[in-house]
């Protein structure tokens, strides 16, 4: 008696693919939001990249990621989410620190 994978695995597959690469765009465009609205001299304070450079990757990461990718876990969505998350995680706080005084800025 063999058992075989239930036939509606396609469909659970792409629901799944689906909710990944909205997290992913979800959180690359808060990355970008959030380096468009911070001041351009925060960057350079922190010793970073400019603002421009990174409103660029993250944009051109976030563009890739949604007409080229169309997938979480492609190559472009995985290199969107990586630069996302490091301006989120390791540049943000940075600026949140040269902002309210505490930092050396």
């Amino acid at each position: 008696m063999a058992f075989s994978a239930p036939i509606f695995y396609v469909d659970v597959y792409n629901y799944i693919n689906l909710v990944l690469l909205l997290v992913s765009l979800i959180v690359q465009a808060v990355a970008l939001v959030h380096c468009l609205t911070q001041r351009g001299d925060a960057f350079q304070a922190i010793g970073t990249l400019p603002k421009g450079a990174w409103a660029a990757v993250l944009g051109i990461c976030l563009i890739f990621t949604l007409l080229i990718s169309r997938s979480a876990v492609g190559l472009f969505g995985l290199i969107g989410i990586a630069a996302a998350l490091i301006y989120l995680l390791d540049v943000r706080p940075g600026l949140k620190d040269a902002s309210d005084g505490r930092g050396s800025w």
